[in-house]
């Protein structure tokens, strides 16, 4: 019997050996994977600074790298994606948070379970579909009401990412206030608090850690948005306050150098690094942000 015992104990650790080295080996090529895409971008764009200075680079006010005279601020660009980003932001976070309230706090389990996964579906819909909602039916919205917006515009692209971020806040808060434990809830109850009440002023800072983190995770996602914007809100780089106008963001102007015929090795191309690697530093310093707050926010409950 002890044979046995001492056999099976041998067998359950070598299991647990090989699933301990599966799962490292897993973790070490996501690590590797991003350590790669930072050094080909990096390796990209250093032939790109050695020609245009980080200070012309970082404040110009002009990009046309594609047509003489070139000219590469990249102001513009990033200019276009905040403009995408904070008309989405505007739009996507009050709402996200409000449906996230309703599901945790107000609907039934009954209804919660049909009306989540019909939300989260928007989530799965490839973002060239949403690119051609907005030109053929957001952008047609936006001209009855005023005329002189063109077919490409930053109000469509803005509401287009909006709705696409929807679902990672209102599933994320929305999951974030259920794991809030309920006898908090009951807690407030017992001190007459209403639904209402017992929902903004209990559960919601309780959850609030996880909102601000789905909040910050789905400006990432608007930051990094591309077909969509580059269907819907054109591909010229200007700096406007008028959202009517046409735009770019920084990844519809790497599709626009991807799909055409610039060579290899020259600045424009080269210039593709350089708008990469400073959206990827975006992207990196809100996912960070996003980390800190969790942690900064975090509640533990017994």
């Amino acid at each position: 019997m002890s044979s046995v015992d001492i056999t099976d104990g041998a067998v359950t650790d070598r299991t647990t050996d090989i699933a301990r080295f599966v799962f490292f080996a897993c973790a070490l090529v996501t690590v590797l994977t991003t350590f790669g895409i930072i050094a080909v971008l990096i390796t990209g764009a250093i032939p790109f600074f050695r020609e245009v200075s980080l200070i012309e680079f970082f404040t110009g006010t002009d990009w046309s790298p594609l047509i003489r005279p070139r000219s590469f601020g990249v102001l513009p660009l990033i200019w276009g994606t905040m403009i995408i980003v904070v008309g989405s932001a505007l739009i996507a976070l009050p709402i996200g948070v409000l449906t996230a309230i309703y599901l945790s706090e107000y609907a039934s389990d009954r209804l919660r379970r049909v009306l989540k996964p019909t939300l989260e579906v928007l989530a799965g819909i490839p973002t060239i579909v949403y690119g051609f909602f907005a030109i053929s039916f957001i952008t047609p919205q936006i001209q009855r009401v005023f005329p002189e917006t063109g077919t490409f515009n930053a109000a469509a692209g803005a509401l287009v990412v909006a709705v696409m971020i929807l679902p990672m806040v209102s599933s994320l808060s929305e999951d974030a206030m259920s794991a809030v434990p309920d006898h908090l809830r009951h807690a407030g109850y017992g001190l007459g608090a209403t639904k209402f009440e017992v929902s903004t002023n209990i559960v919601l800072p309780a959850a609030l850690s996880g909102i601000l983190a789905s909040f910050v995770l789905a400006i990432s996602r608007a930051i990094g948005e591309t077909m969509a914007v580059t269907l819907a809100a054109g591909m010229n780089p200007n700096i406007t306050f008028n959202v009517l106008d046409e735009i770019q963001t920084m990844t519809a102007y790497m599709v626009q150098v991807g799909i055409s015929d610039v060579a290899i090795g020259s600045i424009q191309y080269q210039s593709l690094f350089a708008v990469g690697l400073t959206l990827f530093a975006m992207t990196l310093a809100m996912n960070l942000f996003s980390q800190w707050i969790r942690r900064r926010y975090r509640e533990v409950y017994d």
